[in-house]
Order: structure tokens, then sequence, then C-alpha cells
């Protein structure tokens, strides 16, 4: 719901570091599996209870994601660069929850809901994109994406900002789970409603 807008703010300031990055000769691929990585420390972190190490990696993770899409516009994009950073993004989002239950087995339960919760999204989206891409059918509002972006009301953003609270209160976890896991199923639902309208009468190719 709001990725749009925090692109639009925070583009404008990574732009310039993404334009150093292109002159070092380091590829946008190279950013994504960095970025990647360093939220493979976030994760442990969590696992660990170090909340406060997992929010400096979560937060630089997506720095590096919002970079290695620039650096792609600058130099050449390619399938591989948007397919590792999709793949990508869905193991680091999927694995945030985990691994803080991993920290916390109390909070398996609301952990366990909230991995399912982001397979209904999950699918949701790529679902539609790979149909969306068989028609040649395209999102101009996110036309720099590697496929066709279906926004909702829990998109990238919404989800970090979850990620940032919980490991700011992490005993507040249980409640913010139950909550932001509502929150992505209404945005399933209205993808396939979505979904509905515009393919109903679309034959298959």
């Amino acid at each position: 719901m709001l990725d749009t807008t925090l692109r639009k703010l925070v583009n404008p300031a990574l732009n310039p570091i993404a334009t150093i990055l292109v002159k070092t000769g380091i590829s946008a691929n190279g950013i994504t599996i960095i970025g990647f990585l360093i939220g493979v420390v976030g994760w442990i972190a969590l696992a660990m209870n170090l909340y406060y190490l997992a929010l400096g990696m979560i937060i630089t993770n997506r720095i590096f994601d919002g970079l290695d899409g620039l650096m792609a516009q600058k130099t050449t994009k390619t399938e591989i660069g948007g397919y590792l950073d999709i793949v990508l993004d869905f193991l680091f989002y999927s694995g945030v929850p985990f691994f803080f239950a991993v920290g916390k087995p109390e909070f398996g339960l609301p952990a366990s809901f909230l991995i399912f919760s982001f397979i209904g999204t999950g699918s949701s989206f790529l679902a539609y994109s790979a149909i969306a891409a068989k028609h040649n059918i395209k999102n101009e509002k996110y036309k720099n994406k590697a496929i066709y972006y279906l926004g909702g009301l829990a998109e990238g953003t919404e989800t970090i900002t979850f990620f940032l609270f919980i490991c700011l209160k992490p005993d507040k976890f249980t409640e913010a789970a139950w909550i932001f896991g509502g929150l992505c199923w209404i945005t399933t639902f209205t993808r396939i409603y979505t979904a509905y309208i515009n393919f109903k009468n679309l034959k298959t190719i």
C-alpha cells in the first residue's frame, strides 16, 4: 500500500550511492546476494535474541534491496537479476518470523500463522504475475519491476515496518503477528478477487 510512496522518498537518496557502486564494477546481482547474506545475519541475530543487531541487519538488507534495482537501471537489466531479487526477498521475509521463533519457541504458533499468511500473499502475487506475463499485461505504475507487481494492503513497506516493530518490542510479537497476518489475508483475498475480475474472460494461451 505504501511501497510507491516510500520509493519516491528513498530512491533519490539511494541513487547517488547506486551510481558510485556501478563505477566500482560490482554488479546489481552481487548487491542482491550481499543484501541477502546481510539478512541471514539478521536471522542469526533473531535466533540469538539480539534484536537491535537484527534491526540493523533488516534495515541494511532493505537498503541493498533498493540499491540493486537502481543499479540494474543504470547498467543492464537481466532476467536472472529479477529472479534473484524476488526469490531472495521471499526467503528473507519468511525467515524473519521463523528465526524469531527459534529464539523464542513460545512464539511458535503466531510465527507459524505469519509464515502461513506469507504463503497467501506470495502465491497470489506470483500466480497473478505469471498469468499477466503470458498475456503481456503491464502495470505502468511499477514498470521497472521484473514482473507484474500487484499491490495490496500488506506490501513490502508494511512488512518491514512489522519486522522493525518486533525487533523493538519482541514481547509484543504474538499480538503483532496475529494482526499483521490478518492484514496479509485481506491482501490475499483482494488479490484473488482482482485476479477473478481481470482474468475470468481470458483464454489459456
